[in-house]
């Protein structure tokens, strides 16, 4: 009887400890990846679908590949609603962090089968795509502004550095910082939800081979936003193994050079950054190149970073 009577009273004294271990984290984005690498498999190139959690109002962070993207995500059964649907009704809008095909071909090539909404980027990306895709040489001028005919489908809703804009058809907010991206500018989203903060880099080198303040000074912007514990995931790239030469890089970054530049978010934080959720984005083929730079980042990871591999059409809820 006594035996029983101090189980008993153990019992008691640990179901609050039970309960928490139930208790599943509090969750504010749901991500959905379209594409996650970097090139050479055009069915699976650099695109992003990002909500509120419990929403189903989308933006599409860069767009490289769409449609193979959403078949994927509705096999997984990630959405329950038909591929045009999600494509016409859930994206409410783009950002597009850079012009080069590899972020845009999803969102060229489905424009007919799309629906009205905004493409957001800095002023130089937009003159890009409309110059360069929506035209009447290249495919057909899906936007309303650029040569004519003008199918008016889209609208170039160009983003100023340094100024929060609410984003159309949601209740998120949006702030950009330009990216040193070899010979051009790329872009970082900073994407606000409420008091949450996902932060969506395109590409972009490191500022030490890009003789550049691009990466630091978004550092300084976000710090405080780690420390308070408000950004809840970083999606950053890393294109290649460590044993790239630099001069071989053109604008990407290594396991190697993402620690360094974390290294520095933590130093401008002044404190550890242990466990924030670093969305590894953009891996490049081959398979074996993929496998090595998992490998380095594993080993290199002395911040004990909570290193996150997207795959595409699987949901993360951060």
């Amino acid at each position: 009887m006594y035996k029983h009577r101090k189980l008993s009273v153990l019992i008691f004294l640990l179901l609050p400890f039970f309960a928490l271990a139930q208790v599943k984290p509090v969750t504010s984005f749901h991500i959905v990846p379209l594409g996650v690498l970097g090139g050479a498999d055009e069915s699976n190139l650099s695109a992003y679908m990002l909500a509120p959690t419990g929403s189903d109002q989308f933006i599409c962070l860069d767009a490289g590949t769409i449609h193979a993207g959403i078949a994927k995500a509705v096999a997984y059964k990630t959405f329950t609603i038909p591929e045009s649907e999600v494509l016409r009704k859930n994206i409410k809008g783009y950002f597009i962090s850079h012009a080069h095909l590899d972020h845009v071909a999803g969102l060229v090539m489905n424009s007919p089968d799309d629906s009205t909404k905004n493409i957001y980027g800095l002023k130089s990306t937009l003159e890009t795509i409309k110059t360069h895709y929506f035209t009447w040489e290249s495919w057909a001028n899906f936007a309303d502004d650029g040569g004519a005919p003008q199918l008016k489908k889209y609208h170039y809703k160009p983003l100023e550095p340094g100024t929060e804009t609410p984003i159309d058809n949601t209740d998120m907010q949006v702030q950009v910082f330009p990216l040193a991206h070899s010979n051009l500018t790329s872009t970082a989203f900073l994407v606000r939800s409420k008091d949450n903060y996902v932060l969506y880099l395109g590409d972009t080198g490191a500022d030490t081979i890009e003789k550049s303040q691009n990466l630091h000074n978004l550092w300084i912007a976000v710090a405080p936003l780690v420390k308070a514990g408000k950004l809840k995931a970083i999606m950053i790239e890393v294109s290649f193994p460590n044993e790239q030469p630099n001069k071989s890089l053109f604008g990407h970054l290594t396991p190697k050079l993402l620690m360094n530049e974390m290294a520095e978010l933590q130093k401008l934080t002044g404190t550890s950054i242990k466990g924030l959720n670093v969305v590894v984005t953009h891996l490049k083929p081959p398979y074996k190149s993929i496998q090595k730079i998992k490998q380095e980042l594993k080993a290199g990871n002395n911040l004990q970073l909570n290193l996150i591999y997207p795959q595409q059409g699987k949901a993360l809820n951060l």
